[in-house]
């Protein structure tokens, strides 16, 4: 199974464009999508100096039309799952078919400028904190009244809130752990961002989003979503509540990705996985940073890919849950049984009474992902259905 990431804010580097533009169409591409963002995505990507894509009205519409640009010349059709950090989850809704390209860039242009806008109401900042243990780590965060902003796995747990905060977290860190402070504008993914979380709200209330066609891992929680509108509320909500990377990358393992393709600028995304899952099994990456590395690309995904073949090949589907509850599986119903088109596999019980939940494609019932009487929440993986293809 194949997984492509779209990176977050901070894996920015000067110039990071350029090769891209050699491309046929890739600079009319730009031109169009500069128009939506309401930013000159040429001049940002190219000649624009570090200080300059730094600011998060700039920075947040580049990372995505870089994603999505690159994602252009790979054969998406054969990736089985999409997943961003962040503002990077955009360019994975789009990847996944929730949204149009040109509805990622626009929303991406929204949410740089309300995002940055609400940093300048108060002054805030955001520091890493790298090692401890993570229930001490947290504890101390909110001894001193921050948020974890981030909570990226592999030791790293981003703090982020008032600059006093800050300024006693650096003064007195948890045992074992180092603090450093990032030149961000303010305390992304917390309640301070509130004003760019409605001003997002009332913009993407008006967008009318499909369905997922592939695999789409959601921050909140790690949970694979498949309604398009389920995706649209998280990603608004997700403006002022913590990015769980570290949830993501262990739905990556649990699922069973065996390639990962992380999009430009790349990189970041796959230290994190390659640092959470030393002792799992680290899946092959390939960091796509120029047009040079899209042989590479394509290769990862014909070998780890859903490509058709002549020889049979197990695919696997996730069937996620329709709705928050308790998961109830259908009396009888085995690993190992044949399923059809439209089965229903079990309900889940919500307090408007059960959701059915029904199988998406034909197949054997490979593995049970939730058990009777789990709580569940909306996407969460609920089983797995694997078919000759």
């Amino acid at each position: 199974m194949l997984a492509v990431l779209s990176p977050g804010q901070g894996s920015q580097k000067p110039g990071f464009l350029t090769p891209w533009l050699d491309l046929t169409g890739a600079e009319a591409r730009l031109r169009w999508w500069s128009a939506l963002a309401g930013v000159d995505l040429i001049h940002l990507g190219t000649a624009a100096d570090a200080d300059e894509i730094k600011d998060t009205a700039r920075t947040q519409p580049l990372l995505v039309a870089a994603a999505l640009l690159a994602a252009e010349h790979l054969p998406m059709h054969d990736v089985t799952l999409t997943a961003g950090h962040s503002v990077g989850e955009l360019g994975a809704a789009a990847l996944a078919g929730v949204l149009p390209a040109e509805t990622a860039i626009t929303l991406a242009g929204v949410r740089g400028r309300e995002m940055a806008a609400a940093c300048a109401l108060e002054p805030t900042g955001m520091a890493a904190v790298l090692g401890g243990e993570t229930d001490e780590v947290l504890a101390v965060l909110d001894t001193h009244g921050l948020a974890p902003a981030n909570r990226n796995g592999a030791g790293q747990i981003v703090a982020a809130g008032s600059m006093a905060g800050l300024d006693k977290l650096v003064a007195e860190p948890p045992a074992k752990a180092r603090v450093v402070r990032l030149k961000v504008a303010g305390a992304f993914h917390t309640p301070y961002m509130a004003p760019a979380e409605a001003a997002l709200g009332a913009v993407a209330a008006g967008i009318t989003p499909a369905d997922a066609n592939r695999i789409l891992l959601s921050n909140l929680d790690g949970a694979a979503v498949t309604h398009g509108r389920e995706m649209m509320r998280r990603l608004v909500r997700q403006v002022t509540s913590p990015v769980r990377w570290d949830l993501c990358v262990r739905a990556l393992a649990d699922l069973g990705v065996t390639g990962v393709i992380e999009l430009p600028p790349a990189g970041t995304l796959a230290g994190l996985i390659k640092r959470e899952l030393k002792e799992s099994g680290i899946p092959e990456i390939v960091t796509l940073n120029t047009p040079n590395d899209l042989p590479a690309a394509r290769d990862l995904i014909a070998r780890h890919g859903m490509a058709p073949s002549h020889q049979p090949t197990m695919q696997f589907r996730v069937v996620v849950a329709p709705a928050a509850g308790t998961f109830a599986p259908a009396e009888g119903l085995a690993e190992g049984e044949p399923l059809h088109t439209g089965q229903v596999i079990g309900h889940v019980a919500t307090r408007q009474g059960p959701v059915e939940v029904t199988a998406h494609d034909s197949g054997l019932l490979t593995e049970w992902l939730a058990h009777h009487e789990n709580p569940v929440a909306p996407g969460q993986p609920l089983a797995r259905i694997g078919g000759q293809h």
